[in-house]
């Protein structure tokens, strides 16, 4: 079979341009094989292949080389022909494909659920043997709409639109059309239309008509044209949302905790009011120590194994003992009754109600095709997930290093260890168990979202659980020595340290960055869009040294840190000791500690010269000073453990672990004692240095690392990919979330423009997401209490009211507050549930205060919040539920 490549594409001299696909002949996807082509002239390149391979279709894609290396190349997504009939020739006309303008648009949150469309072909007999093809791709094509094709031809309608020919959208987003070529004259002038499902005109494509012009074709030829654009000008889509934990779900049918069951209930409401997508957090397992500190949902042991608490124990089965049945029950009500949720009661029994049911069911269970083949695609992670759990419990400790002879992994061992008729394998047999019922649950929750057309959106933690499955089977991938965190922000004035180790990002992209991949297929078998937690961590993460537990004396990484003469040329002397070591004026002392200052001075500083202190050995870091104050908790000891926290953070500068003779300035330096003691030159000197250092001397490399590792990730998934870009944004993020069209996260009250109070919502871009707040916020009604400084400049100056702002933030005030948001350019508005509440007095919780996710600087903070009511009721919520459906649909959102 002949196949000839042809391609537009302006070059200069010295460059190539290559095809490289998906068959031998094409190099299978190796750059280094690819298929020069000809040039022609005009620009024109062509490349004529004889097919030998058995193929039914092929996957391909252009790039332009320069000394047999690749400089630049198409679009992520391939060019893709089948060979249908008997036609022993195509010859492919083709654009070469740039990222598209709405690139949002082609993610599965579109194709697959918002915009998805039926496999429809529109068959046409082709009686002269000479077939053309012509594919377009249009993904912004609702449901009940057609995309058409008419021009200047009989067989195209003669432009008459009630006779254009409708494409087949098997391949949606991309359309196609077979003609019979032994009926067209050329040139051929032709444009593309959308219609309704009744094939009424609603537009055409913008711009002048389009003219094909190509050489006659031989019978049994097929000649394809793709990589065409619908040309549109088309009022900004937009759809609005809800975000929640799924753990805060309610519902009659929940055992004490939101489940898989209540995440399709939930889909119901959003259907019903108009929504188009649901935001969740993260639902991995986080276990670790059996207790309530499992409950911090970024801090997951398994990058793929879901959380066991999500199973719905209703859709899993019911019990045949009629007593344990009756227990169970019991228990249901007595937790689903709790305001909030007990973790470790709730996650006990509902075990307990699994392994039950693993006795009854089991066997039969894992003995099921459908089983068989989950376990056969699952193995890779399953099988050292089950282990690690097993291992976990049997050491009583979540830290491999403890594991004794399995302190490392060994994939042999492992899968001994994991063989069936095995002493461990009935417990590892149940954790199998448990996450082929989750997943088979998620799956059915996610196709029903689909089915709906409401989009699912994941969350995806930047970081793991040090004592993790995969720090303990892939430790290259890991920097152990680190904490990851984040420096300080409205959050936390000391910044964040989340614990996780930092990533090896060196390591990761030797083999392409798979371990990510890997990740976001995972997602994928669940999401169709996902929002990446801390996306600064991909252009740098603030790495905590292992010996600090506050972040205020982190540094980031990758950085360029400060030589001694870099310092001083800002005319900053570098007195290295004085500078880098912890140590504290005595002057300052009592503002620490007030009446215990002596007390302190006794037993926990030595004098370092006539007037400063440094702490003693045995509490000269922040983590011996935690050790010292374990399990008190009375209000003397807390000052003095503050205290003592606080003189370890008083440093100017600090060392670089992989480069000791360069250093890092100190996060808000200037709020430390140390700095007030340096005068007033060399404080305007280390100003310079430090505004410098964390505004300018980083913007092109950390904007160089961001591309390298996103770039590649983007394009491996077919997900929407939201950023969550809060904090201390360096100025290169913004450019590459745009180039990438990775959505940014827009907050009112977090405005992202220096000297502004509030973010100025009429001018949000379009390719973000805006809410109202987050989980790590307070909701609406909470925020309104917090400083009424504050709340009285906004309800005079954004909201528009004159006079004194009230003391709530009344049903009235959170509805014109949420109407804001869903008026607003950005595509997606998604709204935590409680602020929806917020606009109903009926429905609204009494106690604001209990609304409350997470409090970032409560390192030990319960996740526990709770829906007060149920689902079903929300649904029967007709007051609230027509308000939400009428702000959606007058704000212009689908």
């Amino acid at each position: 079979m002949k196949v000839t490549f042809n391609i537009n594409f302006h070059t200069v001299w010295g460059q190539k341009l290559c095809v490289v696909g998906s068959i031998p002949e094409l190099g299978s996807w190796e750059p280094a094989l690819a298929k020069e082509m000809s040039y022609k002239g005009d620009g024109n390149w062509q490349l004529e292949l004889e097919v030998t391979s058995p193929v039914k279709d092929i996957e391909y894609r252009y790039f332009l080389s320069v000394n047999d290396k690749q400089i630049f190349e198409e679009w992520e997504k391939n060019h893709q022909v089948f060979f249908i009939g008997q036609a022993d020739q195509y010859t492919l006309y083709d654009y070469w494909q740039v990222r598209p303008a709405n690139l949002a648009f082609y993610s599965s949150a579109f194709t697959k659920s918002l915009f998805a469309h039926p496999c429809n072909t529109h068959e046409r007999v082709v009686k002269s043997g000479k077939r053309l093809t012509i594919k377009i791709s249009v993904p912004r094509v609702e449901k009940n709409q057609r995309v058409a094709i008419t021009g200047n031809q009989d067989c195209l309608g003669n432009w008459h639109p009630d006779k254009a020919l409708i494409l087949s959208c098997d391949t949606f987003p991309v359309w196609h059309i077979d003609l019979d070529a032994g009926e067209i004259s050329y040139p051929l002038e032709y444009k593309f239309l959308i219609c309704d499902d009744q094939q009424q005109p609603l537009y055409w494509e913008e711009d002048e008509n389009r003219v094909l012009n190509l050489p006659s074709q031989q019978v049994g030829e097929t000649v394809i044209v793709s990589g065409l654009y619908f040309r549109d000008n088309l009022p900004l889509w937009r759809c609005a949302g809800s975000v929640i934990p799924v753990f805060s779900l309610r519902s009659e049918k929940s055992f004490g905790v939101g489940d898989l069951g209540d995440l399709r209930m939930l889909v119901d409401w959003a259907r019903k009011t108009c929504q188009r997508i649901i935001q969740v957090l993260p639902m991995n397992d986080t276990t670790t120590t059996h207790t309530r500190t499992d409950s911090y949902p970024y801090s997951a042991i398994s990058i793929y194994a879901l959380h066991p608490m999500y199973i719905s124990l209703p859709d899993l089965g019911e019990l045949a003992d009629p007593e344990k049945a009756a227990f169970f029950a019991r228990k249901q009500a007595e937790l689903n009754g709790l305001d909030a949720v007990d973790y470790e009661q709730t996650v006990r029994y509902k075990l307990e109600y699994c392994r039950e049911y693993f006795r009854q069911e089991g066997e039969a269970i894992l003995s099921t095709s459908e089983y068989r083949e989950f376990f056969a695609q699952n193995e890779s992670w399953l099988m050292p997930y089950a282990a690690y759990c097993y291992l976990r419990d049997m050491y009583r400790t979540s830290d491999f290093t403890q594991w004794k002879e399995n302190s490392v992994f060994d994939k042999n061992t492992i899968r001994e260890l994991c063989s069936v008729g095995g002493k461990a394998y009935p417990e590892i047999s149940f954790l199998y168990f448990l996450q082929y019922v989750l997943h088979t649950q998620f799956k059915g929750v996610s196709d029903y979202a689909r089915k709906n057309g409401i989009v699912l959106k994941g969350d995806l933690p930047i970081g793991v659980n040090r004592t993790s499955v995969e720090a303990w089977m892939e430790p290259k991938y890991f920097n152990m020595n680190g904490q990851a965190g984040a420096p300080p922000d409205d959050f936390s004035v000391n910044g964040q340290n989340w614990g996780f180790p930092t990533y090896n990002w060196d390591m990761m992209e030797k083999d392409n960055f798979s371990w990510w991949k890997k990740r976001f297929r995972k997602l994928e078998d669940y999401f169709d869009s996902f929002r990446i937690d801390h996306i600064l961590g991909f252009f740098r993460i603030w790495e905590v040294p292992s010996e600090y537990v506050q972040g205020l004396c982190g540094h980031f990484n990758p950085a360029l840190p400060l030589t001694p003469n870099e310092i001083e040329q800002y005319g900053l002397d570098f007195n290295e000791a004085r500078l880098t070591t912890p140590h504290i004026n005595r002057e300052f002392l009592p503002e620490l500690f007030g009446d215990q200052t002596e007390e302190v001075i006794g037993a926990f500083l030595a004098q370092s010269s006539s007037r400063h202190f440094v702490l003693k050995p045995f509490c000269d870091t922040q983590r011996k000073v935690e050790a010292l104050f374990a399990g008190k908790t009375d209000e003397a000891s807390l000052r003095i453990k503050k205290g003592l926290f606080a003189i370890a953070n008083e440093v100017l500068f600090l060392r670089d672990p992989r480069e000791p003779d360069k250093f890092h300035p100190r996060i808000s330096a200037s709020q430390s004692y140390l700095y007030r003691e340096l005068s007033a030159s060399d404080q305007y000197a280390f100003d310079q240095l430090y505004w410098n250092f964390f505004y300018h001397r980083h913007n092109e490399f950390w904007k160089a690392q961001a591309f390298n590792r996103l770039t590649p990730l983007v394009g491996s998934t077919n997900m929407l990919v939201c950023g969550e870009d809060l904090g201390m944004i360096p100025e290169s993020v913004p450019d590459v979330m745009n180039k990438l069209q990775i959505f940014s996260l827009e907050i009112e009250r977090m405005p992202k423009t220096p000297q502004r109070e509030f973010s100025d919502l009429y001018n949000l871009p379009y390719h973000s997401v805006c809410t109202t707040s987050t989980h790590d916020m307070t909701p609406l009604r909470s925020w309104w209490k917090e400083d009424r400084a504050k709340i009285q400049r906004y309800y005079n100056n954004v909201l528009g009211y004159a006079g004194d702002a009230p003391e709530e933030c009344t049903a009235d005030l959170a509805t014109q507050i949420v109407s804001n948001h869903l008026a607003t350019a950005s595509m997606l508005a998604i709204i935590p549930i409680q602020d929806w509440f917020a606009m109903d007095d009926s429905i609204k919780r009494k106690d604001y205060e209990a609304e409350r996710i997470n409090v970032p600087s409560d390192s030990n903070h319960y996740w526990r919040y709770r829906m007060h009511i149920t689902l079903e009721k929300l649904i029967e919520a007709d007051c609230l539920n027509n308000k939400i459906t009428e702000l959606i649909r007058n704000s212009g959102r689908k």
